[in-house]
């Protein structure tokens, strides 16, 4: 399944009132929003129509979360679908998604573009191929150590693959204080070292089955509902569970970035 048609039905089974997506490129997968959304990337260039209710910020990822209110497009209320699909450099991608945590709710989805390279040099840092997904595959390992109470499901999409982060924590503030280190961690000179189970995809979920489990009513009913995160963060892990066969480690039942 092509990442534009998974996000798609993503779209239609959460209904989200509200969606950020930080790099637009030709504005494709932002098109696919049926909710105020906002755009942001320096240098996009459109080549489909939008929605009137897209707001389109030629800025970098960094200059919107520095505003006083990032959320003011949608009137004060959290960003409940998310995409990033930004520089492809693992460390701008973890900055990213600590920033759009933070301005969403536990309910809220956000899906990470590119985590599956198919070779060698589609993951170089330094880009050296037409795809290219540099070493963004990193990101959701930095999560699982540094955010340990997060769900993540990396899915077979084509063509480079997508990654979720679930049950998430807006209080958290773990890879701010560690960011530092984990750059340390994640920047290597080229040629990267991927994983060959990344390579060979393995553990990754089939696009239909995770679309047709049922995390996502679950998770809409509960952003619906005003369901807190205490109250509905085991019920979404065991969903997961149950429907996707992806176990949550014992340590993630306590939510160690907030404690």
């Amino acid at each position: 399944m092509h990442y534009l048609d998974f996000l798609a039905a993503l779209h239609e089974r959460l209904a989200p009132p509200s969606y950020l997506e930080i790099g637009i490129r030709h504005g494709d997968s932002l098109a696919l929003a049926r909710c105020p959304a906002v755009g942001i990337d320096p240098a996009f260039e459109l080549h489909v129509e939008l929605r009137d209710d897209v707001a389109l910020l030629r800025e970098t990822s960094d200059e919107y979360f520095d505003r006083d209110d990032p959320l003011a497009a949608f009137g004060g209320e959290p960003v409940a679908f998310a995409f990033i699909d930004s520089m492809h450099l693992a460390e701008f991608v973890v900055r990213d998604f600590a920033n759009v945590e933070r301005n969403t709710e536990w309910s809220s989805v956000v899906v990470l573009d590119d985590i599956l390279p198919r070779s060698l040099e589609e993951a170089a840092r330094d880009r050296r191929s037409r795809t290219w997904t540099g070493d963004v595959y990193k990101v959701l390992d930095v999560l699982a150590r540094h955010r340990p109470d997060l769900t993540c499901l990396r899915v077979d999409t084509e063509p480079t693959g997508l990654g979720i982060a679930l049950g998430l924590d807006p209080l958290s503030r773990a890879l701010g204080e560690r960011y530092d280190a984990i750059v340390v961690d994640v920047v290597a000179p080229d040629p990267q070292h991927v994983p060959a189970e990344v390579l060979e995809r393995a553990g990754a979920l089939d696009p239909q089955a995770v679309l047709d489990s049922r995390v996502w009513p679950l998770l809409r009913a509960a952003r619906e509902r005003g369901v807190t995160r205490r109250r509905g963060i085991h019920a979404l892990r065991r969903a997961v569970k149950r429907e996707l066969g992806v176990s949550v480690p014992r340590a993630r039942l306590v939510d160690l970035a907030s404690a």
